[in-house]
């Protein structure tokens, strides 16, 4: 009897490089390496589950595309944001962002398809496109680290299926300027190709504004992906959503209804109370980690490292010199090497400053002494 093989799709995806920095460092390091905020969800959103709970309404299954009332309080919240006229129908509940992006690639892409993608971007995008049948076509970033519409345009063949976008951006906190948005958007109509655009960052935002493909006229060519995780500190919640047209909802709903069913009720009732609920931790959030930013760049500069200015999330992607992240780890601080997010992140580190002052302050002096070892 043969024994049991594995997909062709699974051995082409390697394990996450942010994974084996944690496995490399102690139990008591310093940690700039996890991108999650460090404020605790909104008690009203707490709440909100709590009440659902202990009133049964939250024991079973949701619809598929979950609740109406958090669905209307996504639609709300795109009005409110971005302008934009959404029926309540066109939008999935989802176990986060990160099954949203698994979403929009299972219902567009398939074998043989290309999928563009930032160089350095997110880890699970080349990953997510594999995982379809595609192959991931990456693209270098500008020296600010915002991504070109002019080499994404380049980019595009016949093959092309889709390409993503992310501002403000994970792992460079670079956020794209307007101007860009509305190229991504026009490129997305003239070459009949899908914008997959990943907002999950978008409430912080320290220099500009935000904006999304949304805002301007996509042709239908257009899957918003969003989350409540970075918005609202709701990493654990697992709660995120995609908005398309609808013949795009309903591709993606049929991925959903099979791998997901529906997201998790009482992470679908604390959604809604904190898309709905008082806003000011966002304001007192995004204040925060602008503050940690400068302190981070201060230091950064003091020791003479180069780093871009992040304008958004809570990344850092500095250029360190060779052997710098492993003197990191080896001293006790995480950081990640910027080539787990692509081959043109080597050179760079990604920093998380979701952390506080003190923690940023001893990573800087940790840094510090590792940078005089690798330039003696």
């Amino acid at each position: 009897m043969a024994s049991p093989t594995f997909s062709d799709r699974i051995e082409r995806i390697p394990p996450s490089g942010i994974r084996d920095v944690f496995e490399a460092a102690g139990d008591d390091a310093i940690d700039m390496g996890i991108g999650q905020p460090d404020f605790p969800t909104p008690d009203h959103a707490r709440e909100a589950a709590v009440e659902a709970i202990r009133a049964g309404r939250a024991d079973g299954y949701t619809p598929n595309r979950g609740l109406e009332s958090l669905r209307e309080a996504i639609v709300a919240k795109h009005e409110r944001d971005q302008g934009a006229s959404i029926d309540v129908d066109d939008v999935i509940a989802t176990a986060g962002g990160s099954e949203g992006l698994h979403l929009a690639l299972e219902a567009h892409v398939g074998a043989g398809d290309e999928v563009i993608v930032p160089d350095p971007g997110f880890v699970s995008y080349a990953a997510l496109a594999k995982l379809a049948g595609a192959e991931p076509v990456p693209v270098e970033l500008r020296d600010d680290l915002t991504l070109d519409p002019a080499a994404v345009e380049a980019a595009i063949t016949e093959d092309t299926a889709a390409f993503i976008i992310n501002s403000p951006a994970n792992p460079t906190g670079a956020v794209a300027p307007r101007e860009d948005v509305e190229a991504f958007a026009r490129i997305a109509r003239e070459h009949d190709v899908l914008c997959i655009s990943d907002e999950v960052y978008e409430y912080t935002v320290f220099d500009g504004d935000h904006h999304s493909p949304m805002e301007f006229d996509a042709g239908g060519n257009l899957v918003v992906v969003h989350s409540v995780s970075k918005l609202y500190s709701m990493t654990g919640w697992r709660l995120g959503w995609v908005t398309a047209t609808s013949d795009r909802i309903d591709r993606m709903l049929r991925v959903h209804q099979y791998v997901q069913a529906c997201a998790s009720a009482p992470s679908q009732f604390a959604a809604e109370a904190a898309l709905t609920g008082d806003q000011s931790v966002v304001d007192e959030m995004t204040a925060t980690f602008k503050r940690r930013r400068d302190v981070l760049l201060e230091g950064l500069a003091d020791i003479g490292i180069e780093c871009p200015t992040p304008r958004g999330a809570f990344y850092a992607m500095p250029k360190v010199p060779e052997g710098f992240v492993d003197e990191c780890v080896d001293r006790g601080l995480i950081i990640v090497p910027g080539d787990a997010f692509g081959e043109g992140g080597a050179g760079h580190a990604r920093l998380s400053y979701a952390t506080d002052e003190a923690t940023i302050r001893d990573a800087l002096d940790v840094m510090a002494d590792a940078y005089d070892a690798v330039t003696e």
